[in-house]
């Protein structure tokens, strides 16, 4: 796969996210958090568990099953805080807030893995900043809990990224390790949402459209797609085009549930917009193009 095609794959899963959005949000008229992260990483494990049989009966590297259970609680970790925010945050902030990951992922590569993040990241990272606040018309006024939870999640999802990307490139693998998170995950969550929240047949039937919108699209298409296509691109340069999850997410709020930004929290949208655009222009021409295993 060349890294053109890596990026149209990542593009897409984008889209499928930021439509995908609208969904995260109204399936908590129906379900918690929790019941509904496990219902959607149940589908989309199951969806994806018989591709993974093809897979079965290959050597694995060293260090292969440590490797992918650090993958797979980042990302149980980074779902359920994302899915969390929602409850407390509109989607246009949602989506925008979660594509600050943009700048956070080249800061978790330098600490994990050594790569240095260059001076324009650091501008990138300050302009994030910026539109952050302006999006959510400051800290004290308008700043809420789901939008702090929305940043925690970048937070984690850089984390993920910079995990899954040397995972993939180490070992390989791409459907195994999609089907291990999202049944991880649905592990995790299920007998909590059962216990904790309001998981039962009648709420799961009142949530089929989003469940079935987050299971199958935003969850096991894009994540998915994201996991093989990082096999044949950086952390830092998959950060930056599934960051257009925040474009596609203002317009799904736009046209589903007539979310509309005011000029402060436009400006700030712009303004991320702009950082996240300032550091595609400038990324490392030096992708990797062939991962680093064969099938």
């Amino acid at each position: 796969m060349s890294r053109l095609q890596a990026n149209r794959l990542l593009l897409l899963a984008a889209a499928f996210w930021g439509f995908g959005n609208v969904a995260q949000k109204t399936v908590l008229d129906h379900l918690d958090p929790l019941s509904a992260v496990g219902m959607r990483c149940l589908i989309a494990g199951l969806m994806v568990a018989p591709l993974a049989m093809l897979e079965w009966g290959r050597k694995f590297r060293p260090g292969y099953w440590m490797s992918l259970t650090k993958v797979s609680a980042l990302f149980s970790v980074f779902i359920i805080i994302q899915q969390a925010s929602y409850l407390d945050t509109s989607v246009t902030n949602a989506s925008f807030l979660v594509s600050t990951a943009t700048v956070m992922t080249p800061l978790a590569a330098w600490f994990l893995i050594g790569e240095r993040p260059t001076a324009v990241g650091g501008l990138a990272a300050a302009m994030t900043v910026v539109g952050v606040l302006l999006l959510s018309e400051g800290l004290t006024t308008s700043f809420s809990q789901g939008d702090l939870a929305a940043i925690l999640s970048a937070a984690c999802y850089a984390l993920w990224m910079v995990e899954l990307g040397r995972h993939m490139q180490t070992h390989g693998a791409p459907v195994a390790a999609a089907a291990a998170q999202f049944l991880g995950a649905a592990v995790l969550t299920l007998p909590l949402g059962a216990l904790q929240g309001n998981l039962s047949l009648a709420a799961i039937s009142d949530a089929g459209p989003e469940l079935a919108v987050l299971g199958i699209f935003s969850t096991g298409a894009a994540f998915g797609i994201q996991t093989v296509a990082q096999r044949f691109a950086s952390a830092s340069h998959a950060a930056v085009i599934v960051s257009a999850e925040s474009m596609f997410g203002a317009i799904g709020a736009a046209i589903f549930l007539g979310e509309r930004l005011s000029p402060t929290r436009a400006v700030g949208a712009a303004v991320v917009f702009g950082s996240i655009t300032l550091l595609s222009l400038t990324t490392d021409k030096s992708e990797i193009s062939k991962p680093a295993v064969a099938d």
